[in-house]
Order: structure tokens, then C-alpha cells, then sequence
């Protein structure tokens, strides 16, 4: 659930990977943006369905400043207030089971079209803008293309959340 949301964010903002390592009980994301700043998304996973509390919250923001990054975002089911209120003032943003932080509904679909343009490319060789361009044997079949059609038009009548579908449908092209 939580790597969902992790892989939402990064397409959302256009985070390139740097790096994965899994640890115990957390997985940390080193991770790229446009303007090349370093930054860490951390998975904690709880145990059972406990919060996670201001220890996690201070170690992160150690390691943060150890390892130089420039932003951080700690990614779990739930949080403590006093985890929040600590996060705020380190300047660090979390996404829980009660928040997300916002985005605009354009960039969930250049997200989506991201993911579709790469799927073509690994497929065909090329990116197809047009449906009559598509080489695929079969283009009324292709999966790719009709994922392109479907995202531009929940994005044109406004429907997030079947485009939020739309992008789970194009990371599982994408696999």
C-alpha cells in the first residue's frame, strides 16, 4: 500500500530513482527532481497498526542532514500529532491513510502519458501521439493506446479519480 503511494509521488513530481534500499523496517528511495536536489522518500512500515511516532521522525531528520539531502518525505499508514508538528518544523512532508499532500490534476495526467510514451517506446521503438501511428498488429487491441484514450478523457471531464486508476493501469505496463 504505502510503495503505491510512493510510486504515485514520484510520478506525480517527476522523481528519478537514484536509488532503492530496504532496511528492517523501512525502505528508503533516494530520488532526483527536476532541478536535480536530492531527495529521500522513506516507507516506514509499522508493525502492526501502530502510529509512528516522533523517534522515527528525529532519526530520519538525522539521517536527512547526514546524508545531505535536500528534501524528505516519510511515507506510512499513520502518524502521531506530535510526529507531524515534529515534521513540519524539520520541513519534512509525510503522506499517511488521512493525508496526501495536493497536486494538480495536470500533472497526474502528464504522469500517466510519461508512463504510456515510455511503454511505447519499449514496444514499438517510437512514440505514437496520433492512434493511426500506432505499428502494433492489432491498434484497436493495443493496451497502451486505449490507456492513453481513457486518461485523456477522464482528464478532460475532470474524473481524478478514475486517472488515479489510469496510473496504476500504466505502472503495471510499465512492469
Amino acid at each position: 500500500m504505502s510503495e503505491n503511494k510512493t510510486n504515485f509521488i514520484i510520478a506525480i513530481r517527476g522523481y528519478k530513482i537514484i536509488k532503492k534500499q530496504k532496511n528492517a523496517n523501512f525502505t528508503d528511495f533516494t530520488a532526483s527532481d527536476d532541478l536535480n536536489n536530492k531527495v529521500l522518500l522513506r516507507i516506514i512500515e509499522p508493525l502492526d497498526n501502530e502510529y509512528i511516532g516522533i523517534s522515527y521522525v528525529n532519526d530520519t531528520a538525522e539521517f536527512i542532514k547526514q546524508e545531505k539531502y535536500d528534501s524528505a518525505i516519510l511515507i506510512s499508514k499513520k502518524f502521531t500529532d506530535t510526529a507531524v508538528k515534529t515534521m513540519a518544523n524539520e520541513k519534512i512532508q509525510h503522506i499517511s491513510d488521512d493525508y496526501m499532500p495536493p497536486f494538480h490534476i495536470e500533472e497526474l495526467y502528464s504522469a500517466i502519458i510519461d508512463c504510456v510514451n515510455r511503454q511505447c517506446m519499449k514496444k514499438c521503438g517510437k512514440v505514437n501521439l496520433v492512434k493511426s501511428d500506432c505499428t502494433e498488429k492489432k491498434v484497436d487491441l493495443c493496451r497502451t493506446s486505449a490507456l492513453a484514450g481513457s486518461a485523456r478523457s477522464h482528464f478532460e471531464d475532470g474524473l481524478i479519480g478514475l486517472l488515479k486508476n489510469d496510473l496504476k493501469m500504466a505502472f503495471a505496463l510499465n512492469k
